[in-house]
């Protein structure tokens, strides 16, 4: 790898207008004074980076499943997957990965499989990190069917900044792991609902980075993964 490409990331297109939006406003700010201006610099390249796209290298053994977000890991608990979906009322387990504004934001698929729903609805937005975060604030839910029938549920969380949730696929669309699907502006959550005797392989507090960290293993058959802090 070059050094130019440790520093450099691609931008994903959704991002274009708003490094625009910021460079304007640099330049106007140096036209008040010179250190505004170098602050506008500053935000516009946290801005570039926060849009940023980096490839990423996916496991491709059947049954992993990976992580849908870079972020950390906030929550571990049984949860109702969200009711729009139309999936079962039982109380599946829930991983939530929580982005700060700092993360890459793109989101991408956990497992290959069929988009069977895709649902959206309205609400508040609470810290994304709590965890009522699931339940109040706006989200946009997708149930992704695999090859053996079983679902799993992806739900896309907007934040205390974040005011626009964006999603790139539609219902019945195949996808693969790791595939691009969505991403959120500007700091979020998202939560990943898995099926029934699945345990994950990650723990509280763990870094994850979207399309190659592993969650859960469809294939493993040991206990849910408790880790050491330090």
């Amino acid at each position: 790898m070059r050094m130019r490409d440790t520093f450099i990331k691609p931008m994903h297109p959704e991002g274009r207008k708003f490094v625009a939006i910021f460079a304007a406003i640099a330049f106007v700010l140096f036209l008040l004074a010179d250190f505004l201006g170098w602050i506008g610099v500053g935000l516009t390249v946290w801005c570039y980076y926060f849009f940023r796209d980096p490839k990423r290298a996916t496991p491709t053994r059947e049954g992993l499943l990976v992580s849908p977000a870079d972020g950390i890991v906030s929550l571990i608990e049984k949860a109702v997957p969200p009711a729009e979906l139309g999936m079962s009322d039982q109380a599946l387990t829930r991983i939530s990965v929580f982005m700060s504004v700092f993360n890459c934001h793109v989101n991408r698929t956990p497992i290959a499989g069929k988009i069977l729903a895709i649902g959206y609805r309205p609400g508040k937005f609470l810290n994304a990190s709590l965890d009522k975060a699931s339940v109040d604030n706006e989200r946009n839910s997708l149930c992704i069917e695999m090859a053996d029938g079983r679902q799993i549920a992806v739900v896309q969380i907007a934040g205390l900044v974040a005011r626009r949730i964006v999603c790139f696929v539609s219902k019945g669309q195949l996808m693969q792991t790791g595939e691009r699907f969505g991403l959120i502006r500007f700091g979020s959550r998202l939560d990943v609902y898995l099926p029934e005797g699945v345990e994950p392989l990650v723990s509280l507090g763990q870094t994850m980075v979207a399309g190659e960290s592993v969650i859960a293993d469809f294939t493993a058959q040991e206990a849910a993964r408790i880790a050491r802090t330090g």
